[in-house]
């Protein structure tokens, strides 16, 4: 995570942006005390609200756990998606 102060951000806006985008790196714009701004690379953004509408109903959230425990147990079964 990088941090820097809006003024600092203004000087180099194009390093910052490149350094959030070439490494899925997240930046907080300190605007004062106890108020920020935060930037992410699209990519990070939509991993995120894939993320959270998995997890927004308690049906989804116990289909992955399910899945994660069948995995972690071993009784998991891999099937072919694409004929050869």
């Amino acid at each position: 995570m990088l941090t820097t102060t809006l003024s600092d951000f203004r000087k180099d806006i194009k390093r910052y942006l490149d350094n959030v985008t070439q490494n899925v790196e997240t930046l907080i714009i300190n605007r004062g005390k106890d108020n920020g701004i935060v930037i992410m690379s699209l990519a990070e953004y939509n991993s995120l609200c894939a993320t959270q509408h998995e997890i927004s109903s308690k049906e989804n959230e116990r289909r992955l756990d399910s899945a994660i425990e069948k995995l972690k147990s071993g009784n998991s079964t891999g099937k072919n998606l694409m004929e050869e």
